[in-house]
Parts: structure tokens; C-alpha cells; sequence
């Protein structure tokens, strides 16, 4: 299995809407961490969205990652037939093997009968591409839907981008929702975390952390996902809370992400490559 790094590796530094970094992580920033850590690849996420790239510049982002032997997976938030069949195109150019989708957006929230149509709309270009749609778990639909949405339309060709931490807002633990989707599973985001009982006990306080230092029991999620031999590469993301300055959030960021791929060289699941 393959591991990246993402642009939700470093999200602060990417810019989180309104706490936007004075320079922000660019692409091909990305690439360059990648090659300096010795990831397998970068995965785009929709907070560094692909479509505002000049053609020149994708195309540029193609030619380094081929140079530096990087894989590129692409992602993007908005299940609409116009947003997945441009962002297929990008896929394809930049040799991605899945189009990572949210299906939710600030304004649009398809039911399922909806996300169904717009898939199945949509079906034929990405077989025609070879390439398959993963739905990524992501708050709102709960596992039973998210099933039935990939049933509904070709299992094939739809698949699922696994969040280790996502569906905490459905309602659902990490057992439930590993278990439920790791037949369908294209992707992990490695997303450690912890849960703590606020001081009052009146409440938890979800938080990431490190992977590997958190709840999340990596080669248990890793060892349910193999029997299926459908998931190509896990992708590490890292949810770190603000510090005082931004300057020391990206600090701290850059730590995490760091003492993240440190632990997760040492599992078997991950070729070793260039690390460090």
C-alpha cells in the first residue's frame, strides 16, 4: 500500500478559510515535501482546489511528479455531474486512479436518491476513464447510506475514500464504520484522534493528534482493509487545534505530521522508501 501525504496533512499552512497563513502551501510545495519525506504521492484536497490551477501549471505538476517518481490523487467536495466529470478530467491528467469526492458543499446537501442519480449520470466517463469515483465518509451520511448509494450504482466504479475520523459526526464509531466499508474501500485518510471528558463531565472533546498516539489503532484498520485488496494507498491527514499565533499552529502542524509518518514507517503495510 501507498502513503501519501495530502494537502489536509498541512491544512494550516495550506489556509483554513479566515485564518489564512501569509504565504500559503502551494502544489508543487506539496511535491516537494513529499520527495524531502519520502512519500509515495501528494493527494489533492478540495481546500486546495485543482480547477484554479492554469493549465500550464497542472500540466507542470505532472511533469515534476513524474520526474520525482510521485503518484498524484486528486479530491474535490460537490457531488454535481458538472464538478465530478471536471475534475475526472484532471484526474486523468495528472494519472490518478480515483477521484476523492465530499458530497456535501456550504450550500448543497443531495439526499440520497439525489447522490445516486448524479452518479449514476456520471458513470459511464469514469469507466471510460478507469477511474473510480471514492465517496469519502464525511459527517452527514451514516454507513448503511453510504452502502446502498455504492450498491445502487456499480461497485466497480464507486468506491469509498475511508476517514478514520469523519463519521464521529454521524453518530458512528470507528469499528462500525471500518467494518461496514472496508469492502468498498479505495482509500484511507489516517486521521488519528483522542476523545476526552471535559472538565465539568458534562461533554467530550474530540481533538487530533499524532497518528499512532491517539485511539485509532492503525494495523487494525490496516489489517481489516486487506482481505479485499481494493485499497492502493493511505493518505495521511492531521487534525492539530490552533495555537496562539499561527506561525506556531503551522509549528506544531509540521510536528504532527512529522512524528505521524515516523510511526507509520515503522507498520509493514508501507513500503519503506526515502524516509527522512
Amino acid at each position: 500500500m501507498y502513503l501519501n501525504i495530502s494537502s489536509y496533512t498541512f491544512p494550516w499552512a495550506v489556509g483554513v478559510a479566515g485564518h489564512e497563513p501569509a504565504k500559503p502551501l502551494a502544489a508543487a510545495d506539496l511535491l516537494a515535501l513529499a520527495a524531502q519525506h519520502g512519500a509515495a504521492g501528494v493527494q489533492f484536497g478540495d481546500n486546495l482546489p485543482l480547477h484554479r490551477l492554469p493549465d500550464s501549471e497542472l500540466g507542470q505538476l505532472a511533469a515534476e511528479a513524474r520526474q520525482q517518481n510521485l503518484r498524484l490523487e486528486t479530491g474535490t467536495r460537490r457531488l454535481t455531474a458538472d464538478n465530478l466529470r471536471r475534475y475526472l478530467s484532471i484526474a486523468q491528467r495528472l494519472g490518478s486512479p480515483f477521484l476523492r469526492v465530499v458530497i456535501d458543499d456550504a450550500d448543497y446537501h443531495p439526499d440520497e436518491t439525489q447522490v445516486i442519480a448524479v452518479i449514476q449520470s456520471v458513470l459511464g466517463d469514469f469507466r471510460a476513464a478507469g477511474a473510480v469515483l471514492a465517496i469519502e465518509n464525511h459527517d452527514r451520511f451514516p454507513v448503511g447510506s453510504l452502502r446502498r448509494i455504492i450498491e445502487a450504482t456499480d461497485p466497480a466504479w464507486v468506491g469509498i475514500c475511508l476517514d478514520t475520523a469523519n463519521s464521529l459526526g454521524a453518530g458512528e464509531g470507528i469499528r462500525e464504520v471500518v467494518t461496514g466499508l472496508a469492502p468498498y474501500t479505495v482509500n484511507l485518510h489516517v486521521k488519528d484522534f483522542t476523545i476526552n471528558r471535559v472538565s465539568h463531565k458534562m461533554g467530550f472533546v474530540v481533538a487530533g493528534c499524532p497518528a499512532g498516539q491517539g485511539l485509532l489503532n492503525v494495523p487494525w484498520v490496516l489489517e481489516q482493509l486487506r482481505p479485499f485488496g481494493r485499497c492502493v494507498s493511505a493518505t495521511l491527514e492531521v487534525w492539530s487545534n490552533p495555537e496562539e499565533t499561527m506561525e506556531d499552529t503551522i509549528e506544531k502542524e509540521w510536528q504532527w505530521a512529522e512524528e505521524s509518518l515516523r510511526y507509520l514507517r515503522t507498520l509493514d503495510a508501507f513500503p519503506v522508501q526515502n524516509w527522512f
